[in-house]
């Protein structure tokens, strides 16, 4: 018989995990008695995997799980091949559209992949939920349906936004909660992880665990973190990311473009400082140093903890030689692109330094595109490539000697 896994039961280190980076907690003075008691708990955290570059938002559920599994509790991670398909609405004022089997595990592995910069993975327990919901018969569905109302359902704030704009609800996505709520029940989750957007689906949980016989799992729903405008949430769509699979120079710069009102945030939500060391940070903040330093104590920090102390060294080195110095990196990566000639915004999304001509042109009309040194002015511009190369600089940080 293997033996009884070892479970953290320190008052102290039980209240940081249920207070640092927490948004809420449902019910946490049940959830400290459980984890007081040294019972190893199974926490749980749904993923469809719809597609992942996973970013520093992303991270901030990821490193609630890491602290869990170091007090000796078993990590479940349910990969939605059943949900993934249709997709969560929630925060969404459209339809998803649905994904195929293949597609769902490809972004699974990756998830698992990037994940594992902060959790180990050998302890973690992986799940595909179609194994317990693709069983289930029509018969099923109806019981679970019964537990809900419709009224509750409209209830969601993303609901009552597609109303209010005349868009489509389908009735298909008023199974998802109760899908992600079945996947507890089926699993037996003591805890359910979650951004505070999840709050309503992770309640599903609750209310049919209670409807088949077993104790109602607890909550705990992490912030949203902002991107790195200071404003809206974090995500590719925005450009406001620093993405996990960044260099070490690119995340580190990145974190250095963020507002000043968003570096006490970054330090608890994405660097997973608290109690005493974020309140001398603040004091810091609101006192006469200069917010720089305080960012780049934050830089080093994040780049440190996804790519290792010597990476951020460099990074740090990198961002000082290119935005102190003003002068070009050392090692400039070098690109041979066939044509000699290229419209300037055609070029900077081919190589990379920005996703969409749109975020091209936006750059350039920002004044953020150099060739040669010479800043770019005219979103028409075109360039001629040479065997010799040219610099193109794009942004503070992003530069490629390009050649024809």
């Amino acid at each position: 018989m293997a033996d009884k896994p070892k479970v953290v039961t320190t008052e102290a280190v039980v209240d940081k995990v249920l207070g640092l980076g927490v948004a809420d907690c449902i019910v946490r003075a049940d959830l400290k008695k459980k984890m007081m008691s040294g019972k190893q708990l199974r926490i749980k955290l749904g993923i469809d995997p719809t597609g992942f570059d996973l970013h520093l938002g992303h991270m901030v559920v990821v490193h609630k799980l890491r602290e869990f599994q170091a007090l000796g509790h078993q990590i479940v991670l349910i990969f939605g091949n059943f949900t993934g398909r249709i997709g969560d609405p929630t925060g969404k004022n459209e339809t998803r559209p649905m994904r195929t089997q293949e597609e769902l595990e490809a972004n699974a592995a990756d998830y698992l992949k990037q994940a594992s910069h902060i959790l180990d993975a050998d302890k973690i327990e992986v799940r595909w939920n179609a194994e317990w919901l693709a069983p289930l018969s029509f018969a099923d569905v109806v019981t679970l349906a019964s537990q809900f109302t419709v009224a509750q359902m409209l209830e969601r704030d993303m609901f009552q936004d597609r109303i209010k704009a005349n868009q489509p609800i389908s009735v298909h996505e008023f199974m998802y909660p109760l899908m992600q709520g079945y996947d507890s029940v089926a699993l037996k989750a003591d805890v359910e992880l979650g951004g505070t957007d999840q709050t309503f689906n992770l309640l599903a949980g609750r209310t049919l665990q209670k409807a088949y016989g077993q104790e109602p799992q607890n909550i705990m729903t992490v912030p949203i973190l902002v991107g790195t405008d200071g404003t809206m949430k974090m995500g590719k769509s925005t450009g406001n990311y620093i993405a996990v699979a960044d260099t070490a120079e690119d995340m580190y710069g990145k974190t250095m473009s963020i507002p000043d009102s968003a570096i006490l945030t970054y330090f608890e939500l994405a660097g997973r400082v608290g109690g005493k060391e974020l309140g001398e940070i603040e004091k810091r903040l609101k006192g006469s140093e200069n917010p720089k330093t305080l960012k780049m104590e934050l830089a080093h920090l994040l780049v440190r903890l996804y790519k290792g102390e010597k990476a951020a060294v460099d990074a740090e080195a990198h961002f000082k030689t290119v935005h102190e110095k003003k002068e070009v990196p050392d090692e400039v990566e070098e690109v041979k692109l066939k044509g000699a000639t290229w419209g300037m915004i055609d070029l900077i999304v081919e190589l990379g330094l920005a996703p969409t001509t749109s975020e091209a042109r936006r750059l350039i009309q920002g004044g953020a595109v150099k060739w040669e040194g010479e800043k770019v002015a005219d979103v028409k511009a075109s360039v001629e490539l040479t065997k010799e190369g040219a610099l193109l600089q794009v942004g503070k940080r992003n530069f490629r000697r390009v050649r024809g």
